[in-house]
């Protein structure tokens, strides 16, 4: 499994890709075959604050549902809309289906999280790939 050298990822999971004071957020490869095929995913408004840390919406497969976990602070100013009718797209590209862009609030939060190698490794000490 590769995992885009220019994306930063979380414990929980998302990746996130930084570009200036904007950032997509999105969840890993990993993340998606864990939980199968993935029915709904619920997102937050456009305008709603993220916290670093902090639920930010849900992924539903036919497994289980998954809370989803922000990789920084911010203010959504975006939202996948293709989502809300094709949530299989995330099954089908995990690191090429966004979920929300977010104007950041703070850069440095980014700086705490994995590289591609370091979650790498985390995934195949949690019994990943």
């Amino acid at each position: 499994m590769s995992y885009p050298a220019d994306f930063k990822y979380t414990k929980e999971h998302e990746w996130i890709k930084a570009d200036g004071a904007t950032a997509t957020i999105g969840i890993t490869s990993y993340a998606q075959e864990s939980l199968g095929d993935i029915v709904f995913v619920d997102l937050p408004k456009p305008g709603s604050e993220l916290t670093v840390g902090k639920t930010f919406g849900s992924v539903e497969s036919v497994k289980a549902v998954s809370d989803l976990y922000a990789p920084a602070s911010g203010t959504v100013a975006e939202v996948n809309g293709e989502l809300a009718t094709a949530p299989e797209k995330i099954n089908k590209d995990a690191h090429g289906s966004w979920m929300v862009k977010i104007k950041l609030k703070n850069p440095d939060e980014l700086k705490s999280l994995l590289s591609p190698a370091d979650y790498e490794k985390f995934v195949s000490e949690e019994g990943g790939h």
